[in-house]
Parts: C-alpha cells; sequence; structure tokens
C-alpha cells in the first residue's frame, strides 16, 4: 500500500505532494490561489510556528474554525509538528467547545474570529474565561496558546501573522527532526463524537490508520489528478478533513473549501472552477438539483459524487447521472471509530445497489452482523481503520471494543448475499440532521437544564429538507407556563443549531418501562399527549 510505504505521516504526506504535484493548484480560496509546492512551504512555516510555541510530540491541539486555506495550514503544521489534532465543531457553543478542549488537554488552539456573526472568541471567554489557571482562558489550564485566525486579536491571545512571524528563528531541519520523530503507529488525531450518554468521546486515529483508509478512499472513488474538489463537508469531520484534505494530498486534487453551505454560493463555484468532485450528504445534492437557477450555471465538469449518511432515493442517482451528466456516484458508511471509512460501493456497481446500499466492506476491514443472516442486528467492524480507543476512557472504550478486536458501531443494519450492508436503524437513537449526527441524550441533558422542564425526551423525525430533525417531548415543572417558542429559542442560545429541537410536545409524563427507561418507541407513535 502506498500510503504506509512511502508517506508514512501525514506530514510525510504534505512533502511528498509538494514535490510531485509542485505546480498542481493545491487550494483555492476566494481570491487566493496557491500550488503545492507553496502550500507544503507555508505547512512549513506553520510546524515552524507551532514548534515555537512549545508544541512537542504527542501534544494537543485543537482549532475550532470553517473550512479555508488557514484551517488546511494550521491544522497540517501543527500535524507535522508532532501535535494530535483535535477538531471542534464549528456548530458547537462556547461552553461545548470548552469540555472538548478540557477533556482532550489541548495544549494550542486555533480559532475562527467572527463566523455566522458569532464571535468565536468572545463565545470561548464566556464558557472559559474564570478559573484557576495561568493561560489565556484560566478554567483550561492545559491550554497555552490561543491563535486567532484573523488579523486581530484580543490581548493574551495572537494573531495568525503574530504565531507565524514567531516561528522564523525555527529552522527547517528542527521542523523536519521533528517531523522525524513520528511514524505511523503515533496518533494523527482525536475526533470527538457524542454517545448515547451524552458525553463527547475522543476517538484516536493514528497516522498509519488515516494514510491507509484514504488511499483506498481514493482508489474506491477514482480520485485523479487534475480533479477539482468543492469541499462543503466541514473539516471538523472525517468526511470534510480526510475524504477531503488528506485523499486531495495524495492525488494532486484542487481544493476548494466552502465554509457554508449555500446553494447558489456552491452553484457559482462548480461553474466558475469547472468543479469535477462533489461529495457530501443526500441533501446537499438534491438542494443543487431542485434549485431553479440550476440551468443557468454550466455544470458539466462535475463526474463524481460520493455520499452516505442517510438512504439515498434511487431518482437521486438516477437524476445525479442523467440531468447533470454526473459519471459516477457512489455511496459509503463510516463512523469516527473506524476512521470514518467502513463500507463503500464500487464503480460499476448498479443504480439500485448504490441506492439502497453503503457498498461492502473496504479492503483490510471485516463487517458483520450480529444476528441471523439477512435479518437486521447491530453492525460489527473489524480491521486497520478501527480506532485505538477512547481518549482518557477506558470504559467507554471496552463498551465498544471487544477483546477480539471488533467495534460495536451501534447502528443496526443487514447485509445482503454479496456483502452489501444496509443501515436501517441506530441502536442509540441517533439521528442525521442534513448530515450531522444528533444525538438525543445529549440534547436531553442541555434541555433538562432549562429551569421550567421537569422531563423530556428527543426523537427524531422526518423532515423533507434535512432528512431528519428534533421533536422533543416536554414534561413542564408544577407551575410553568413554558411554551415550545420559549424552549426552542432558548435552545437556539444553548445548543449547536442542528440540535436545536424544531418542534416541542408537551406532556403529563413520559411513557417508561418497567426499569425507568423512556419508550422511545411509544414517541414515535404518537405516543400520550398532555
Amino acid at each position: 500500500m502506498r500510503g504506509d510505504m512511502e508517506w508514512g505521516t501525514v506530514p510525510g504526506l504534505v512533502r511528498s505532494a509538494a514535490k510531485r504535484y509542485a505546480d498542481v493548484e493545491a487550494v483555492v480560496d476566494g481570491r487566493t490561489r496557491i500550488t503545492y509546492a507553496e502550500l507544503g512551504a507555508r505547512v512549513e512555516r506553520a510546524a515552524a510556528a507551532c514548534i515555537a510555541s512549545g508544541v512537542e510530540t504527542g501534544d494537543r491541539v485543537g482549532i475550532w474554525a470553517p473550512n479555508s486555506l488557514d484551517w488546511i495550514v494550521a491544522a497540517l503544521g501543527a500535524v507535522s509538528a508532532g501535535g494530535v489534532l483535535v477538531p471542534l465543531n464549528t456548530r458547537f457553543k462556547g461552553t461545548e467547545a470548552a469540555d472538548v478542549l478540557r477533556r482532550s488537554g489541548a495544549r494550542l488552539l486555533f480559532v475562527t474570529g467572527t463566523f455566522l456573526g458569532t464571535s468565536y472568541v468572545a463565545s470561548l471567554r464566556r464558557a472559559a474565561g474564570e478559573g484557576d489557571g495561568s493561560g489565556p482562558l484560566p478554567s483550561l489550564p492545559s491550554l497555552r496558546d490561543v491563535v486567532v485566525l484573523s488579523e486581530d486579536a484580543p490581548v493574551d491571545f495572537r494573531t495568525w501573522k503574530d504565531f507565524l512571524a514567531a516561528g522564523e528563528g525555527v529552522a527547517a531541519a528542527e521542523v523536519a527532526a521533528q517531523s522525524a520523530e513520528l511514524d505511523g503507529s503515533r496518533l494523527s488525531d482525536i475526533i470527538f463524537t457524542s454517545g448515547t450518554t451524552g458525553r463527547p468521546k475522543g476517538a484516536m486515529i493514528t497516522h498509519a490508520q488515516t494514510l491507509r483508509a484514504y488511499e483506498i478512499w481514493a482508489d474506491l472513488a477514482g480520485l485523479r489528478t487534475g480533479d477539482r474538489y468543492l469541499i462543503v463537508n466541514p473539516f471538523f469531520h472525517t468526511f470534510g478533513y480526510k475524504a477531503g484534505v488528506i485523499a486531495c494530498l495524495m492525488r494532486g486534487a484542487t481544493m476548494i473549501p466552502q465554509p457554508v453551505f449555500n446553494v447558489a454560493t456552491a452553484l457559482a463555484n462548480i461553474a466558475s472552477e469547472r468543479v469535477s468532485v462533489l461529495p457530501g450528504p443526500p441533501t446537499l445534492h438534491q438542494s443543487l438539483l431542485d434549485h431553479p437557477a440550476r440551468d443557468t450555471h454550466d455544470l458539466s465538469a462535475l463526474r463524481l459524487v460520493v455520499t452516505g449518511a442517510a438512504v439515498v432515493p434511487l431518482l437521486l442517482v438516477e437524476r445525479l447521472r442523467g440531468e447533470l451528466g454526473v459519471e459516477t456516484v457512489l455511496t459509503a458508511y463510516g463512523l469516527s471509530e473506524a476512521s470514518g471509512i467502513v463500507t463503500m460501493c464500487r464503480r460499476g456497481d448498479d443504480p439500485t445497489v448504490i441506492a439502497s446500499t453503503s457498498g461492502r466492506a473496504i479492503p483490510g476491514t471485516e463487517v458483520r452482523v450480529d444476528g441471523l443472516p439477512g435479518e437486521p442486528g447491530e453492525v460489527l467492524v473489524r480491521g486497520f481503520n478501527v480506532m485505538r480507543g477512547y481518549y482518557e476512557d477506558p470504559a467507554a472504550t471496552a463498551g465498544t471494543l471487544t477483546p477480539d478486536g471488533w467495534l460495536r458501531t451501534g447502528d443496526i443494519g443487514v447485509l445482503d448475499p454479496a456483502g452489501n450492508l444496509r443501515i436501517t436503524d441506530r441502536l442509540k437513537d441517533m439521528f442525521i440532521v442534513g448530515g450531522f449526527n444528533a444525538y438525543p441524550a445529549e440534547i436531553e441533558q442541555l434541555l433538562g437544564l432549562h429551569p421550567d422542564v421537569a422531563d423530556v425526551a428527543v426523537i427524531g423525525v422526518p423532515d423533507a429538507r434535512l432528512g431528519e430533525v428534533g421533536r422533543a417531548f416536554v414534561v413542564r415543572r408544577q407551575g410553568a407556563v413554558l411554551t415550545a417558542d420559549d424552549l426552542i429559542a432558548w435552545a437556539r442560545r444553548e445548543m449547536a443549531n442542528y440540535k436545536v429541537p424544531r418542534t416541542v410536545e408537551f406532556v403529563a409524563e413520559l411513557p417508561r418501562n418497567a426499569s425507568g427507561k423512556v419508550v422511545k418507541g411509544e414517541l414515535r407513535a404518537g405516543g400520550p399527549r398532555l
């Protein structure tokens, strides 16, 4: 496998790409266009700045920012300096981000300035500005340095420009030496993903796992040099960072990061940049097809779509091929605990297989269903892609990884005779909002903090635009006059937007079984009302 033999580590991949594809356009971000050679130089400079900042091999480095060239450079620079990347969801509120930074023990943080009208810096300072620590955010004692990816930064934080300038005294040989301390067995990143307890858990993935998994992804997808890849999938997710940035580095494809999914912007980018590759959730492609101005844009360069995260309508596959002339449409399934990739369709698969399944196990992995043949059961995965465990959480690790190496995914699925996997349900009650995983237990925990909420349960319900959205069943505290609008408005201030329930129903009590657990099946079937 080329990823293991030639590159070895992510910084090895970056240096290889800078040489192999030196004059190929690497990133287009607004008016900024750089080649692979220029990208390599910027990453080296960022790595030097990380070393000057005190980052040592194994230190965790957080990044909380939307898709951009600066994200790519900062993240790859941190990893090239031996850091372990901890990407933070841009939909997080300050308290959610601070919790992940605290639990990961992040030493350095890159954060955007203002995004979608929100000051991430102000949000963080509200959440972590008081405490006993001596760093820039006193309630995060491990955090020694915060770099704002903009031209302005408050006292105790640094601007991106000042951060990079501080690394000018670090010699290239020192950067190379620190990168050389890495090997494939070292952690490259920790991806935090919430579980049924609502407590975020960090899946630990190594350099070798990352490289092998996305070499396979690039091969199966047919990604090639000269492709122009619009990366709408957020970089904080493996679909954006690894199936996007890492895969492009492997093939010399051009990265075009888009920070927010806006259909009009995507159409304009596809036309003006001659975009050929557009992975994303089904809702993204459906929105493009249905946009009234679609026919005014030249989308003829688009040749490859990879989707997943939800059932894909056969009509969507047929429309992508028929109306847009997309040569390759593939579906896939993965989760953070398995390096983001478990199964994938193959080019040449029948459209019904692509639409009704997530394909077959990728090379080097095994997939089985814990149940009778042909019947739904929990999906289990074993192979090189399975995480090393959850960061500093041995109990959760033991509950997820079996002694003989199988990963319990918590997803319910069915395998057909050809080995194609169809995901039918989720043990953990997770639902998917426009491509983002939403976990009821976490949302319930947050809603339960409202002073007028006595009890709450959340389920996912179908939504024409987003696939699924949350519905909350709430028991008010005695004497409270809380309304649905009140609670939804409060939730929008306290949690990421995709987690906010779109509807609230008030009930006298929640249906529970003998052991006290909420019977969500009864709620889904239209259970008790007030």
